[in-house]
Protein backbone atom coordinates (compact mmCIF):
# COMPACT_ATOMS: atom_id res chain seq x y z
CA UNK A 1 0.00 0.00 0.00
CA UNK A 2 3.08 2.11 0.50
CA UNK A 3 4.43 2.15 -2.55
CA UNK A 4 1.20 1.47 -4.98
CA UNK A 5 0.06 4.99 -3.15
CA UNK A 6 3.39 7.11 -2.21
CA UNK A 7 6.08 4.97 -4.16
CA UNK A 8 7.68 7.01 -7.31
CA UNK A 9 5.03 5.31 -9.69
CA UNK A 10 2.79 5.85 -6.70
CA UNK A 11 -1.17 6.72 -7.51
CA UNK A 12 -0.14 9.79 -5.18
CA UNK A 13 2.50 11.05 -7.69
CA UNK A 14 0.45 11.12 -10.86
CA UNK A 15 0.14 14.26 -12.89
CA UNK A 16 -3.37 14.15 -13.11
CA UNK A 17 -3.74 13.90 -8.89
CA UNK A 18 -6.38 12.84 -7.20
CA UNK A 19 -9.14 15.12 -8.56
CA UNK A 20 -8.28 12.60 -11.46
CA UNK A 21 -10.08 10.16 -10.32
CA UNK A 22 -12.71 11.15 -7.64
CA UNK A 23 -14.24 13.72 -5.93
CA UNK A 24 -14.29 14.81 -2.42
CA UNK A 25 -16.39 17.06 -0.30
CA UNK A 26 -13.24 20.31 -1.68
CA UNK A 27 -14.13 19.09 -4.97
CA UNK A 28 -18.03 18.82 -4.64
CA UNK A 29 -18.62 22.27 -3.89
CA UNK A 30 -16.67 25.56 -2.60
CA UNK A 31 -19.31 26.06 0.11
CA UNK A 32 -16.79 23.03 1.96
CA UNK A 33 -13.74 25.55 1.96
CA UNK A 34 -15.90 28.51 3.04
CA UNK A 35 -17.10 26.28 5.90
CA UNK A 36 -13.34 25.46 6.66
CA UNK A 37 -12.61 29.30 6.10
CA UNK A 38 -14.97 30.12 9.13
CA UNK A 39 -13.42 27.46 11.25
CA UNK A 40 -9.98 29.08 10.72
CA UNK A 41 -11.67 32.07 11.75
CA UNK A 42 -13.17 30.69 14.92
CA UNK A 43 -9.82 29.25 15.54
CA UNK A 44 -8.27 32.66 15.81
CA UNK A 45 -10.84 33.96 18.03
CA UNK A 46 -10.42 31.56 20.36
CA UNK A 47 -6.53 32.14 20.15
CA UNK A 48 -6.89 35.49 20.13
CA UNK A 49 -5.71 36.55 17.14
CA UNK A 50 -5.53 37.81 13.49
CA UNK A 51 -2.42 35.81 12.87
CA UNK A 52 -3.11 31.95 12.14
CA UNK A 53 -1.49 29.12 10.56
CA UNK A 54 -3.99 26.62 8.13
CA UNK A 55 -2.04 23.23 7.78
CA UNK A 56 -3.95 21.51 5.20
CA UNK A 57 -2.36 17.68 5.32
CA UNK A 58 -2.95 15.62 2.26
CA UNK A 59 -3.38 18.46 0.30
CA UNK A 60 -3.82 17.44 -3.16
CA UNK A 61 -2.83 19.89 -5.55
CA UNK A 62 -4.17 22.63 -3.00
CA UNK A 63 -7.78 22.46 -3.82
CA UNK A 64 -8.58 23.38 -0.47
CA UNK A 65 -5.80 26.14 0.65
CA UNK A 66 -6.69 27.98 -2.88
CA UNK A 67 -10.96 27.76 -1.63
CA UNK A 68 -9.83 29.19 1.32
CA UNK A 69 -7.12 31.78 1.11
CA UNK A 70 -10.17 33.57 -1.39
CA UNK A 71 -13.02 33.27 1.37
CA UNK A 72 -11.20 34.66 4.14
CA UNK A 73 -12.19 37.90 5.26
CA UNK A 74 -9.39 40.78 5.02
CA UNK A 75 -7.88 41.28 8.48
CA UNK A 76 -7.11 37.73 9.01
CA UNK A 77 -3.60 37.10 8.30
CA UNK A 78 -2.95 33.41 7.10
CA UNK A 79 -0.12 31.89 6.31
CA UNK A 80 -1.10 28.34 5.12
CA UNK A 81 0.50 24.99 4.94
CA UNK A 82 0.19 22.07 1.79
CA UNK A 83 1.43 19.09 3.43
CA UNK A 84 1.46 16.69 0.36
CA UNK A 85 4.50 14.67 -1.08
CA UNK A 86 3.70 15.17 -4.83
CA UNK A 87 5.29 17.75 -6.36
CA UNK A 88 4.02 21.57 -5.53
CA UNK A 89 1.45 22.34 -8.66
CA UNK A 90 2.43 24.98 -10.88
CA UNK A 91 0.23 28.00 -10.71
CA UNK A 92 -0.16 27.55 -6.77
CA UNK A 93 -1.11 30.65 -4.55
CA UNK A 94 2.98 31.64 -3.62
CA UNK A 95 1.44 32.34 -0.43
CA UNK A 96 1.09 28.78 0.45
CA UNK A 97 4.41 27.04 1.75
CA UNK A 98 4.57 23.39 0.55
CA UNK A 99 6.54 20.59 2.33
CA UNK A 100 6.23 16.70 2.42
CA UNK A 101 5.43 17.05 6.90
CA UNK A 102 3.83 19.20 8.80
CA UNK A 103 5.26 21.97 10.04
CA UNK A 104 5.88 21.89 14.57
CA UNK A 105 5.37 25.02 16.73
CA UNK A 106 2.23 26.25 14.83
CA UNK A 107 -0.71 28.31 16.20
CA UNK A 108 -3.59 27.58 14.14
CA UNK A 109 -5.81 24.94 12.35
CA UNK A 110 -4.54 22.00 11.21
CA UNK A 111 -7.21 20.30 8.92
CA UNK A 112 -6.96 16.60 7.50
CA UNK A 113 -9.62 15.62 4.60
CA UNK A 114 -9.44 12.23 3.85
CA UNK A 115 -6.05 12.09 4.72
CA UNK A 116 -5.68 8.75 7.04
CA UNK A 117 -8.28 6.88 4.93
CA UNK A 118 -4.59 6.72 2.74
CA UNK A 119 -2.44 6.02 5.37
CA UNK A 120 -1.37 2.58 4.83
CA UNK A 121 -2.91 -0.32 6.55
CA UNK A 122 -1.88 -3.97 7.29
CA UNK A 123 -5.19 -6.67 6.65
CA UNK A 124 -5.34 -9.44 9.14
CA UNK A 125 -8.08 -12.20 8.64
CA UNK A 126 -9.02 -14.97 11.00
CA UNK A 127 -8.46 -18.32 9.54
CA UNK A 128 -10.46 -21.42 9.92
CA UNK A 129 -8.79 -22.72 13.00
CA UNK A 130 -9.55 -19.59 14.81
CA UNK A 131 -5.90 -17.84 13.84
CA UNK A 132 -5.94 -13.87 12.93
CA UNK A 133 -3.25 -13.87 10.40
CA UNK A 134 -1.76 -10.75 8.19
CA UNK A 135 -3.11 -11.08 4.65
CA UNK A 136 0.12 -10.80 1.88
CA UNK A 137 -0.73 -9.29 -1.51
CA UNK A 138 1.46 -9.12 -4.48
CA UNK A 139 1.44 -6.55 -6.90
CA UNK A 140 -1.26 -7.95 -8.85
CA UNK A 141 -3.57 -8.12 -6.27
CA UNK A 142 -3.14 -12.43 -5.65
CA UNK A 143 -3.53 -12.59 -1.95
CA UNK A 144 -2.23 -15.56 0.60
CA UNK A 145 -2.14 -16.04 4.38
CA UNK A 146 0.85 -14.37 6.51
CA UNK A 147 1.95 -15.03 9.88
CA UNK A 148 -0.21 -14.77 12.94
CA UNK A 149 -1.24 -11.25 14.06
CA UNK A 150 1.35 -10.58 17.53
CA UNK A 151 2.37 -7.83 19.71
CA UNK A 152 1.06 -4.19 19.37
CA UNK A 153 -1.15 -5.42 16.09
CA UNK A 154 -2.75 -8.42 18.18
CA UNK A 155 -3.36 -5.63 21.32
CA UNK A 156 -4.96 -2.79 18.73
CA UNK A 157 -7.30 -5.70 17.02
CA UNK A 158 -8.22 -6.56 20.45
CA UNK A 159 -9.49 -3.33 22.02
CA UNK A 160 -10.66 -1.66 18.83
CA UNK A 161 -11.77 -4.44 16.34
CA UNK A 162 -12.16 -8.25 17.76
CA UNK A 163 -11.98 -10.56 15.21
CA UNK A 164 -14.08 -13.89 16.15
CA UNK A 165 -15.90 -15.41 13.25
CA UNK A 166 -13.73 -17.10 10.38
CA UNK A 167 -13.74 -15.49 7.50
CA UNK A 168 -13.62 -11.98 9.58
CA UNK A 169 -11.33 -9.01 8.16
CA UNK A 170 -10.09 -5.97 9.35
CA UNK A 171 -7.63 -3.33 8.56
CA UNK A 172 -5.27 -2.51 11.49
CA UNK A 173 -5.54 0.82 12.28
CA UNK A 174 -2.82 1.16 15.11
CA UNK A 175 -0.23 3.63 11.87
CA UNK A 176 -3.39 5.49 12.00
CA UNK A 177 -3.78 6.82 15.50
CA UNK A 178 -0.07 7.23 15.11
CA UNK A 179 0.06 9.22 12.48
CA UNK A 180 -2.59 11.46 13.65
CA UNK A 181 -0.98 11.80 17.47
CA UNK A 182 2.40 12.92 15.05
CA UNK A 183 0.22 15.49 13.13
CA UNK A 184 -1.27 16.44 16.65
CA UNK A 185 1.73 16.98 18.34
CA UNK A 186 2.56 19.43 15.57
CA UNK A 187 0.02 22.31 16.94
CA UNK A 188 1.45 24.52 19.90
CA UNK A 189 -1.98 25.77 20.06
CA UNK A 190 -5.37 25.63 18.41
CA UNK A 191 -7.44 22.93 16.59
CA UNK A 192 -6.61 19.83 14.48
CA UNK A 193 -9.78 18.13 12.51
CA UNK A 194 -9.90 14.39 10.34
CA UNK A 195 -12.69 14.10 8.12
CA UNK A 196 -13.08 10.60 6.82
CA UNK A 197 -14.53 7.83 6.32
CA UNK A 198 -14.92 6.12 9.34
CA UNK A 199 -16.44 3.43 11.53
CA UNK A 200 -16.71 2.95 15.53
CA UNK A 201 -15.89 0.14 17.58
CA UNK A 202 -19.86 -0.95 18.17
CA UNK A 203 -19.94 -1.12 14.43
CA UNK A 204 -17.11 -2.53 12.40
CA UNK A 205 -17.63 -4.15 8.96
CA UNK A 206 -17.67 -8.11 9.29
CA UNK A 207 -14.77 -8.09 6.36
CA UNK A 208 -13.38 -4.86 6.61
CA UNK A 209 -13.39 -1.56 4.07
CA UNK A 210 -10.07 -1.85 1.93
CA UNK A 211 -11.14 -1.02 -1.87
CA UNK A 212 -9.68 1.10 -4.93
CA UNK A 213 -10.83 3.65 -7.21
CA UNK A 214 -9.67 4.83 -10.46
CA UNK A 215 -11.40 7.14 -12.55
CA UNK A 216 -14.74 7.67 -10.85
CA UNK A 217 -14.99 4.11 -9.87
CA UNK A 218 -14.66 1.48 -7.94
CA UNK A 219 -12.37 -1.09 -8.62
CA UNK A 220 -10.34 -4.21 -6.65
CA UNK A 221 -7.27 -2.74 -4.59
CA UNK A 222 -4.46 -3.92 -6.84
CA UNK A 223 -1.33 -2.18 -5.04
CA UNK A 224 0.69 -1.70 -8.66
CA UNK A 225 0.16 2.08 -8.66
CA UNK A 226 -2.88 2.27 -11.14
CA UNK A 227 -5.20 3.12 -8.84
CA UNK A 228 -6.62 4.57 -5.40
CA UNK A 229 -6.57 1.84 -2.27
CA UNK A 230 -7.93 3.36 0.57
CA UNK A 231 -9.77 1.71 3.64
CA UNK A 232 -12.39 3.64 6.17
CA UNK A 233 -10.85 4.51 9.03
CA UNK A 234 -11.59 3.90 12.93
CA UNK A 235 -11.97 7.27 14.49
CA UNK A 236 -12.68 6.66 17.94
CA UNK A 237 -9.12 4.56 17.92
CA UNK A 238 -7.28 7.62 16.89
CA UNK A 239 -9.20 10.05 18.64
CA UNK A 240 -8.11 7.78 21.46
CA UNK A 241 -4.48 7.87 20.50
CA UNK A 242 -4.27 11.34 21.64
CA UNK A 243 -3.63 12.12 25.61
CA UNK A 244 -5.08 15.52 27.28
CA UNK A 245 -2.76 17.11 29.90
CA UNK A 246 -0.27 14.17 30.23
CA UNK A 247 -2.89 11.30 30.46
CA UNK A 248 -2.61 8.26 28.64
CA UNK A 249 -6.21 6.92 27.01
CA UNK A 250 -4.76 4.15 24.62
CA UNK A 251 -5.03 1.76 26.65
CA UNK A 252 -1.73 0.38 25.70
CA UNK A 253 0.73 0.36 28.24
CA UNK A 254 3.67 -1.09 26.58
CA UNK A 255 3.69 1.14 23.42
CA UNK A 256 2.81 4.61 23.88
CA UNK A 257 4.87 5.71 20.74
CA UNK A 258 1.53 6.98 19.04
CA UNK A 259 0.39 8.96 22.40
CA UNK A 260 0.43 12.77 22.04
CA UNK A 261 0.05 14.91 25.05
CA UNK A 262 -1.91 17.67 23.83
CA UNK A 263 -3.56 19.59 27.37
CA UNK A 264 -6.32 21.89 26.77
CA UNK A 265 -9.84 22.02 27.79
CA UNK A 266 -11.41 19.49 25.74
CA UNK A 267 -10.84 15.88 24.83
CA UNK A 268 -10.94 15.08 21.43
CA UNK A 269 -14.48 14.35 19.94
CA UNK A 270 -16.35 13.07 16.71
CA UNK A 271 -19.33 14.78 15.19
CA UNK A 272 -20.74 13.88 11.45
CA UNK A 273 -19.82 16.28 8.74
CA UNK A 274 -23.70 16.86 8.47
CA UNK A 275 -23.47 18.37 12.34
CA UNK A 276 -20.45 19.66 11.49
CA UNK A 277 -21.27 21.75 8.40
CA UNK A 278 -24.85 22.37 10.01
CA UNK A 279 -22.81 24.35 12.94
CA UNK A 280 -20.28 26.37 10.71
CA UNK A 281 -24.02 27.68 8.35
CA UNK A 282 -24.00 25.16 5.46
CA UNK A 283 -27.72 24.45 4.76
CA UNK A 284 -29.55 22.55 2.51
CA UNK A 285 -33.01 24.63 2.68
CA UNK A 286 -34.26 25.87 -0.47
CA UNK A 287 -34.56 29.81 -1.09
CA UNK A 288 -38.08 30.64 -0.63
CA UNK A 289 -40.49 30.63 -4.28
CA UNK A 290 -41.47 34.35 -3.60
CA UNK A 291 -37.76 35.20 -4.33
CA UNK A 292 -38.10 33.46 -7.91
CA UNK A 293 -40.34 36.61 -8.78
CA UNK A 294 -38.29 38.97 -7.07
CA UNK A 295 -35.19 38.46 -8.38
CA UNK A 296 -34.62 35.03 -10.53
CA UNK A 297 -31.06 35.21 -10.41
CA UNK A 298 -30.43 35.21 -6.60
CA UNK A 299 -32.79 32.72 -6.75
CA UNK A 300 -31.19 30.34 -8.96
CA UNK A 301 -27.83 30.97 -7.15
CA UNK A 302 -29.62 29.82 -3.91
CA UNK A 303 -31.04 27.23 -5.61
CA UNK A 304 -27.50 25.31 -6.66
CA UNK A 305 -25.96 26.26 -3.21
CA UNK A 306 -28.55 24.32 -1.66
CA UNK A 307 -28.21 21.80 -3.44
CA UNK A 308 -24.16 21.65 -3.27
CA UNK A 309 -24.92 21.87 0.57
CA UNK A 310 -27.36 19.05 0.38
CA UNK A 311 -25.11 16.78 -0.93
CA UNK A 312 -22.63 17.62 1.23
CA UNK A 313 -24.51 16.88 4.23
CA UNK A 314 -26.57 13.71 3.17
CA UNK A 315 -27.11 10.50 4.72
CA UNK A 316 -25.92 8.03 3.42
CA UNK A 317 -23.08 10.22 1.38
CA UNK A 318 -20.53 12.46 2.18
CA UNK A 319 -22.90 13.89 5.54
CA UNK A 320 -22.60 10.47 7.06
CA UNK A 321 -18.08 11.38 7.36
CA UNK A 322 -16.61 12.06 10.22
CA UNK A 323 -14.70 14.71 11.75
CA UNK A 324 -12.64 14.16 14.66
CA UNK A 325 -12.12 17.51 16.43
CA UNK A 326 -9.12 18.05 18.66
CA UNK A 327 -7.96 21.37 20.72
CA UNK A 328 -4.86 21.43 21.67
CA UNK A 329 -4.24 24.00 24.53
CA UNK A 330 -7.14 25.99 23.05
CA UNK A 331 -10.93 26.50 24.60
CA UNK A 332 -13.60 26.16 21.27
CA UNK A 333 -16.99 27.26 23.08
CA UNK A 334 -19.97 25.30 22.02
CA UNK A 335 -18.37 23.04 20.10
CA UNK A 336 -17.47 19.98 22.55
CA UNK A 337 -20.75 17.35 22.73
Amino acid sequence: MESALYGPEGFYRRPEGPAGHFRTSVHASPLFASAVARLLMATAEALDTDEIALVDVGAGRGELLTGVLAAVPDGLAVRPYAVERAARPPGLDGRVEWTDRPPTGVRGLLFANEWLDNVPVDVAETGPDGTVRYVLVGPDGTERPGAPVDGADAAWLARWWPMAEPGARAEIGRSRDEAWAAAVATLDRGLAVAVDYAHVRGDRPLFGTLTGFRDGREVRPVPDGSCDITAHVALDACAAAVAVDGSDDTGDTDDDAGVADIGGDAAAFVLSQREALHRLGVSGQRPPLSLAKTDPASYVGALASAGQAAELTARGGLGDFGWLMTPVRTALRDWAP
